[in-house]
């Protein structure tokens, strides 16, 4: 890898299930994960654990999913649990093919009916004099709650993050509407990926259901990078491992967005 070349992905995986909870497919989602060769993946519905798939499928893995992911390839993980129920929990992951320095799995929850959490992690990049601050989001179904759950990660970043230390942010925002854009490039200085290709400050692409997609529901927000090429992975085989799209970015050296 050349330095500050990253190629970065994020899915929402479906807890290893296909659309309608109709197969299980960790083993085909793995595989094309490897083929697209990122160096960090941003996972949402991770299943870290749960009994009644552990006990109904010979072949379910006997690690946690985001473990089972990453083995061979990505040196190391980070998993934050969002939702606990007696035979397991599920949550967001990070897999990255360098160091982990740091992780913190923060509580967005706004209702007790939606549980939700922002995974940060921070990852020692060859090449780079700081560490990248990666943040890996699933935010709420309701706009109102997505806005203070924006909010919270904005002044969270704010906080702990220097204003010219690279940034990534990426996941499933749920946010058709798109107001994340201006909420995150005003206060963090940052660019979409879609949107940020050659600077024409497109609309983000659209990735959902992932058969053929017609809305834009997930997103990779980047700050202290440029965005070479970025794209989504839809239809077969992608529709046949999850309800999203994947996304992926490659990203190249770039100056402070702000």
């Amino acid at each position: 890898m050349k330095s500050q070349n990253l190629k970065v992905v994020t899915y929402n995986i479906h807890k290893g299930f296909s659309q309608f909870n109709k197969h299980m497919m960790v083993h085909e989602l793995r595989e094309q994960l490897r083929l697209l060769g990122p160096d960090i993946v941003f996972l949402q519905e991770v299943q870290g654990r749960h009994s009644g798939h552990a006990a109904a499928h010979d072949n379910w893995p006997d690690e946690a999913q985001h473990d089972f992911l990453a083995e061979d390839v990505w040196q190391a993980t980070a998993y934050g649990s969002n939702v606990i129920y007696d035979h397991g929990h599920h949550g967001n992951a990070v897999l990255s093919r360098f160091s982990i320095a740091s992780t913190h799995n923060q509580d967005v929850t706004h209702h007790r009916f939606e549980r939700r959490g922002l995974l940060h992690c921070e990852i020692n990049v060859p090449g780079l004099p700081k560490a990248v601050h990666c943040v890996c989001v699933h935010l709420s179904l309701f706009a109102r709650s997505r806005r203070r759950q924006l909010d919270a990660l904005s002044g969270y970043l704010e906080n702990i993050a220097d204003p010219d230390s690279p940034l990534i942010i990426a996941g499933d925002f749920n946010d058709w509407r798109n107001e994340a854009d201006q909420l995150l490039a005003e206060r963090l200085g940052l660019i979409e990926a879609f949107g940020g290709i050659g600077g024409d400050g497109g609309a983000p692409g659209r990735s959902f259901p992932s058969k053929l997609p017609v809305l834009r529901l997930d997103r990779i927000y980047v700050r202290g990078f440029s965005v070479k090429h970025a794209k989504m992975h839809f239809g077969v085989p992608w529709s046949k491992i999850s309800d999203h799209a994947a996304l992926s970015a490659h990203l190249g050296p770039g100056s402070k967005n702000r």
